[in-house]
């Protein structure tokens, strides 16, 4: 095998193909820097987890399984009981995450990592009541086609449907609330959201809400159809720009105060790193063209 990165076949290289959909994360990935989207679409290089991205992804488990119980008995202490049970299971599902905690010997910051999520968790109930909810999805993939034949998927947290048959779209953010000048970006993957199921299922949801664990604040915000077009537009031209870059293999970063959180700096010009080799054919990009870097949130 090329490159000799010690597979053992089970896991063999898969071929390297054009970029096909869309989903919130990547559009944001390509609107914050165009290499990013390429060193993890189309070169696909791994990433260290993180404490606080898989925090969260342990406060969303913890919160799905909480509404498998009857409506009685979903409280805050059988939530935070969910805890460890539900970041065994996320261990066995991710072996990598080991890394995490490789080197707590004690044990203390695990112990302090866990008590964190539940916090979070506890905090959760401050913000909503799950006696009365009763979500109709959880943890829904969607998928939707748009006339120009591009294809948006995600996956979202919650969806509520009320007896008028009104749809609510919800998603836990385990960080803090943006302040109000950056709420437009913070609603973007929303309205994205908002945006397939009004081309799957042709309803408009009566509501996008922004549930943020980490500041204890709700964001909620009523789309009308113009929202959702403007979005579709938005999409179309980021998926034109992102094919352009596909093509010409001219993925340029854009450098910010994220690059410093950023796991592929050894790759990064901007640190004075090489990117991999293009693995896909490339074309003469053509004169006039927009150059890459410049697509930003609006």
């Amino acid at each position: 095998m090329p490159g000799g990165d010690g597979g053992s076949g089970v896991e063999a290289r898969r071929a390297v193909v054009p970029p096909g959909s869309l989903s919130p994360s990547r559009a944001g990935d390509f609107m914050q820097c165009p290499l990013l989207y390429r060193f993890r679409v189309i070169d696909r290089l791994p990433e260290k987890p993180s404490e606080a991205a898989t925090r969260g992804t342990l406060v969303h488990a913890v919160l799905e399984r909480l509404f498998d119980a009857p409506a009685a008995e979903r409280t805050a202490p059988r939530a935070k009981g969910l805890v460890p049970g539900q970041w065994q299971r996320l261990r066995e599902a991710r072996p990598e995450l080991v890394e995490l905690f490789a080197d707590d010997t004690d044990g203390e910051r695990l112990a302090r990592w866990l008590a964190e999520a539940e916090r979070l968790v506890e905090r959760w109930f401050t913000l909503e009541d799950p006696t009365r909810l009763e979500p109709a999805e959880r943890e829904l993939f969607v998928e939707a086609e748009l006339d120009s034949g591009l294809t948006l998927r995600g996956i979202i947290d919650r969806v509520d449907v009320a007896p008028t048959g009104e749809v609510r779209i919800v998603d836990y953010k385990t960080g803090k609330a943006p302040r109000p000048e950056y709420a437009e970006g913070a609603l973007f993957q929303m309205k994205f959201y908002a945006l397939v199921v009004w081309r799957l299922k042709r309803v408009l949801p009566r509501r996008l809400q922004l549930v943020y664990l980490g500041s204890g604040d709700v964001l909620t915000y009523d789309p009308v159809l113009a929202d959702l077009e403007r979005v579709e537009r938005k999409l179309q031209a980021l998926w034109e720009a992102i094919r352009l870059a596909t093509e010409t293999g001219d993925w340029r970063p854009r450098p910010t105060k994220l690059c410093g959180w950023c796991d592929h700096q050894a790759h990064c010009p901007e640190y004075g790193g090489t990117p991999p080799p293009y693995p896909l054919p490339v074309r003469a990009p053509e004169s006039g063209t927009t150059a890459q870097g410049r697509m930003g949130p609006d």
